[in-house]
């Protein structure tokens, strides 16, 4: 894969495309590929270190953009090279950006990745500004957020944000898609307010209490979730695809198999190429296909959003794969 054609955003414009509004973290990224992720206490010596931008909420709001929708992206950065960087990426993919706070008071967020040869990653954050993303900021945001065909979020910011962010979307009836990553306890109230869930297997787990090994395991985590009062849930797999709990379909989608690079932002991609497809009224398997692509794509290529493919790249990507 060309992952240089991944980085062209898509052209401005366009009042047919789906209105997303992501709310999330913005981060630079400090990767370093290495042999092995390093076990507790061992020196591992590595190959090249580069930067990327990232963080949840930015990676998944290029994704989106980039797979043909008109974003508007609620966060906070640094008022700092680091911040100035990111605005500048943003607006390079289109992405309205109204709402992006400069925070005076907190750096932008960094994380540190640690990539081994396997594509795998290891992954610490520092959250700089992103742990100020406040209410307030939401509640600047609702015309916006009300007009929106779906809102997407993650856990990388304060949770009695994210709350906000599911209260105002729900009393606009707008889908809400939410991303538990970094995995944490949340509310059935929280959960009652979220028309899709995407935990990955590991955060299946960790929000349901018992450990996610395989397909039926995904499928009791799924269901438990569902009691719990969220709509849909999708439970990430990695190369194992998906399985899909949600009133009018349960069951497995496949994966791509492809040969991975980088795993950094899979989950992000396929939740932003997933919040398109649906805003577009795709049939949810058709969207969950749709975004197991784009994601198949992404860990082809090095870095968060470098690695985000363009919506001509994932509908090529399909072509060979009726």
């Amino acid at each position: 894969m060309r992952c240089d054609a991944a980085r062209a955003g898509p052209p401005p414009g366009d009042a047919m495309k789906p209105h997303i509004v992501v709310i999330g973290s913005s981060n630079t990224d400090m990767i370093i590929q290495a042999p092995r992720i390093p076990a507790p206490g061992q020196t591992v010596l590595g190959g090249r270190f580069s930067t990327a931008a990232g963080g949840k909420g930015a990676n998944q709001a290029v994704a989106a953009a980039r797979a043909g929708a008109q974003v508007t992206l609620v966060a906070r950065v640094g008022d700092d090279a680091f911040g100035r960087q990111a605005l500048a990426g943003f607006e390079r993919d289109h992405v309205d950006t109204r709402f992006v706070v400069r925070d005076e008071q907190a750096p932008s967020g960094v994380a540190s990745i640690i990539v081994d040869d396997h594509g795998q990653n290891a992954i610490a954050v520092a959250p700089g500004a992103n742990a100020n993303l406040s209410p307030q900021d939401v509640a600047r945001a609702a015309k916006t957020i009300a007009s929106a065909d779906a809102v997407l979020l993650q856990l990388e910011i304060p949770l009695d944000t994210v709350q906000a962010a599911v209260d105002v979307a729900h009393e606009h009836k707008v889908r809400v898609i939410l991303n538990p990553a970094p995995a944490c306890g949340l509310s059935d109230e929280v959960l009652r307010g979220v028309d899709v869930l995407t935990p990955n297997e590991i955060e299946a787990g960790m929000l349901t209490g018992s450990e996610v090994v395989d397909e039926a395991d995904a499928a009791r985590a799924a269901a438990l979730l569902r009691d719990r009062g969220a709509g849909t849930v999708i439970v990430t797999m990695g190369p194992r695809g998906a399985i899909v709990d949600g009133p009018d379909q349960r069951g497995p989608i496949a994966a791509f198999a492809v040969e991975a690079v980088d795993t950094t932002a899979a989950g992000d991609v396929f939740n932003g190429a997933l919040a398109v497809a649906l805003a577009e009224g795709r049939p949810l398997p058709d969207a969950c296909r749709w975004a197991c692509a784009a994601a198949a794509l992404s860990v082809q290529c090095l870095g968060a959003q470098p690695s985000a493919p363009t919506r001509v790249a994932i509908e090529r990507f399909l072509v060979d794969r009726p």
